[in-house]
Order: structure tokens, then sequence, then C-alpha cells
């Protein structure tokens, strides 16, 4: 049975794609089987990745029962993906009918012994596709950028995970708080730290040990269609995304081997 893993955050910027393709590839890269699904209408996860997301079948049409799942997932270097594109955006309005938080899960129903682990990258929102994310989910992990903004998106995350919590999905668990473009140089980031930390104690959980620093090849790996890990290996940000894989592989299979 597959590990599903949110990667969420309500405020845009935070490096939820980033965190995701890394995520994915670390993962892919020591063996194990992975399934990506961009559940953001724009379209990142899949682009970033070298997909053409506006000539294939995407997450939409799964969710709208028009294609079944395995005919929608594609391939890339790091692992299945199903991808998604701005027809997504019309999800909020168009999937209303009852149960509609539970179309994800039922989704991934059928392929949820193919795969060791199910990474969903999430919209900038608290919407009807967060939803489901959290739903099918049995893990989240938030990245936050060391500012006051992004501080109170995952403040705001808290009423959200303890609906679903209550009504749908009584597993769901943060894995942790990962925080991107850090320096400990800089006093808002420490201060932010610190923040953080206090929230993480709110929501029963973490903030990973590993900091995401800034560097260049986070912003370049994308143009190439490649996570940041196989664009830059030996960059300081992969390095840093090597060692907060460690650490939430870990949560799920203690003895799953070191990179």
């Amino acid at each position: 049975m597959a590990a599903i893993i949110a990667i969420t955050n309500q405020k845009g910027g935070v490096g939820k794609t980033t965190t995701s393709s890394a995520l994915m590839d670390g993962l892919h890269s020591r063996g194990a089987r992975v399934l990506g699904i961009d559940l953001d209408p724009q379209g990142s996860l899949g682009f970033c990745l070298g997909l053409d997301i506006e000539n294939c079948a995407t997450v939409y049409d799964v969710l709208k029962g028009t294609k079944k799942l395995h005919d929608a997932i594609m391939e890339s270097d790091c692992g299945d993906i199903l991808p998604s594109n701005i027809l997504l955006s019309a999800a909020e309005l168009e999937f209303s009918r009852p149960g509609r938080e539970f179309l994800l899960k039922n989704c991934l129903a059928d392929v949820a012994e193919e795969y060791d682990y199910i990474v969903i990258d999430t919209p900038p929102a608290l919407n009807v596709l967060t939803v489901n994310a959290y739903v099918a989910a049995d893990g989240l992990v938030i990245p936050m950028a060391p500012e006051i903004l992004s501080l109170l998106g995952v403040s705001q995350i808290r009423e959200t995970i303890d609906t679903v919590r209550r009504c749908y999905n009584s597993r769901l668990r943060v894995l942790g708080i990962v925080l991107n473009k850090f320096n400990q140089r800089f006093t808002l980031n420490r201060e932010v730290l610190d923040m953080a930390e206090q929230i993480a104690k709110q929501l029963d959980t973490r903030v990973f040990q590993s900091r995401i620093r800034s560097g260049v090849a986070v912003a370049e790996a994308p143009a190439h269609g490649e996570s940041v890990l196989s664009y830059a290996p030996d960059s300081k940000v992969a390095r840093d995304f090597r060692l907060l894989i460690n650490e939430i592989v870990r949560m799920y299979n203690p003895v799953f081997p070191n990179s």
C-alpha cells in the first residue's frame, strides 16, 4: 500500500512544486515506485518535469470520470505523473455533487498497490482540490518561506486539517514543516523559525531539521525539465533536499537507505 504525502501551503511561492519534484526524484532514484499527482491548475509539477501538459489527459479528466487513471498517467525521469492544466480551475464549481471530497481517494484506490509513494502537489488555496488531497493522504508536508505571510498561511491550515480529520480522514497527520529559502544569518529567518516551531506544536508536529537553502539551481531546473536533484546534484539545495528526504522516509520505513 502506497504512502500518500501531500505537499501543502495555501500561500504561493513557498516551494511546494520544488519540494514535490525533489521528493519524487529522490525516492525514485533509490528504487521506490513513485507517482506524482499535480492538483494545481497551473500545472507546474508536470511542466517542471518536462511534460507537455496542454496535449494530454490530466487529473481533471480522471476526477470527472472521462478517463481512467491508468490512461492519464505519464512517465518522467522522476517517476510516473498524473498531470494537470488550467482546465482544473473549474473544479470548485464543477465538482459539486455529494461526496466530492472523496473523488481523488476513490481514484487512487485503483493504483495504491502499484506504488510505494504517491506525492501530491496541491494548489495555493484551501479549496475542494486541497481537501481532496487531505482526504486521500496519510501525511502532510508543509513548505514555507522564512517570511511572515508564509507563516500566516501555515497557521490558517490548521482549521482545514482539523475538519478533514474529524469528518473524512482520521489518520491524517502532519509530518512536518520544511523551511525553504532559509539563511541562518538573517534575523528574520531565525525569528520565523522560532514562530514556525510554535505553530508546529499546535499542529502536533515539528519543523524538519533539514533547512533548504536558496540557490540558483532551483530557478534553472524547471527550464530544463528536471528536478533540482537531477539538474544540480552537487548543489547545496540538492544536498539539503536529500537530507529532508531521509527524514521523511524514516517516518514510513526506518530501514529505508539514506542517500
